[in-house]
C-alpha cells in the first residue's frame, strides 16, 4: 500500500528534535511520497536538507505563502522566480489568499497569487492553493486565470458541497486532510458525493492533526487516521483509498 500525503511541512521547527524518526514512523506506516510546500525565503535551506537526507521520499514545491505576502513581497516573488528558473519542483504553492489573519494585505495577496499562477502555467507546473476565510476571492482569480493550463490541488478543502464542485470545475483536486475526522467538520457529510477521483490526501503537519491528535502536533504518519475515515464515507477498503488517491497525486504531479 503506497500512501501520499500531498502536503507536509516536514521542515517545520517543531520537528527539530526528531525530525528523521517521525519521518521513518510515516514511512513505516506505508507513506513513502511526501509533496513539501513552501513558504518563503528562509524556509529553503531546510528543505533542501530534507530531500538530500531523503532522495527517494521528498518532493520540493516552490512559492510563496499568503500569509507570507508582506511589504517585501516583490523581493519574496522574485526569490521564487529565481529558483524556478534554477532547477526543478514538482509545484508552485503554497500560494492563494489568506483572509483570516490581515485584511489589509488583499491586494497584494491577489498580485501574488497572479503572478504565481502565470509562473506556474509557463513552466506547466500544478498550483497549490491555500484558502482561508477567502473562497470567492480565490474563486475570482480562477475566473480570469482559467484555461486547460491551470491544474492543481486545493489544499486542506474545508468548503461546502457547492464549493467543492466548483473547486473541481477549476480542474483542482481536493486536498482531503485531519478536518475531515473532526465532528464540527462538516466535510464528511457530503463528500461521498463527489467521486474519489478528485481527491488527495494530505496532513499539513504540523498543523491540524486529525482526531484522536486534534490540537497536538501533526504528523504525516496520522494521514493513516484520515485514509480510514475517507474508507468509512466511501464503504472502500483503506487499500482503495490509498491506491485511488496515490494515483491522482501522479496525475497532480507527474510522478
Amino acid at each position: 500500500m503506497i500512501i501520499t500525503d500531498t502536503h507536509t511541512h516536514l521542515y517545520s521547527e517543531q520537528f527539530n528534535e526528531d525530525r528523521t524518526e517521525m519521518v521513518q514512523r510515516a514511512i513505516d506506516a506505508g507513506v513513502s511520497r511526501f509533496f513539501i510546500p513552501a513558504i518563503d525565503s528562509t524556509y529553503l535551506s531546510a528543505m533542501l536538507d530534507l530531500e538530500k537526507t531523503f532522495p527517494n521520499n521528498m518532493f520540493l514545491m516552490m512559492g510563496l505563502h499568503p500569509t507570507h505576502v508582506k511589504e517585501n513581497f516583490e523581493e519574496e516573488l522574485a526569490f521564487v522566480k529565481q529558483w524556478l528558473d534554477k532547477r526543478d519542483f514538482y509545484a508552485v504553492g503554497e500560494i492563494g489568499i489568506d483572509l483570516y489573519w490581515d485584511k489589509s494585505t488583499l491586494q497584494i495577496q491577489q498580485r501574488a497569487f497572479k503572478t504565481q499562477i502565470e509562473w506556474a502555467k509557463e513552466k506547466n507546473l500544478p498550483i497549490i492553493i491555500h484558502c482561508r476565510d477567502a473562497f470567492d476571492e480565490i474563486f475570482e482569480v480562477l475566473e480570469e486565470v482559467k484555461d486547460n493550463k491551470l491544474y492543481g490541488i486545493f489544499h486542506c478543502f474545508t468548503g461546502n458541497l457547492e464549493q467543492a464542485k466548483k473547486v473541481i470545475s477549476y480542474n483542482m483536486k481536493l486536498g482531503i486532510g485531519g478536518v475531515v475526522t473532526f465532528k464540527n467538520g462538516k466535510i464528511d457529510q457530503f463528500l461521498n458525493e463527489i467521486p474519489l477521483e478528485h481527491l488527495v490526501l494530505e496532513t499539513d503537519a504540523p498543523y491540524l492533526a486529525p482526531t484522536p491528535y486534534r490540537g497536538k502536533r501533526n504528523e504525516s504518519s496520522y494521514i493513516i487516521n484520515v485514509l480510514e475515515k475517507l474508507a468509512d464515507i466511501y464503504k472502500v477498503t483503506p487499500q482503495e483509498i490509498a491506491e485511488v488517491t496515490t494515483q491522482n497525486s501522479k496525475k497532480v504531479f507527474g510522478i
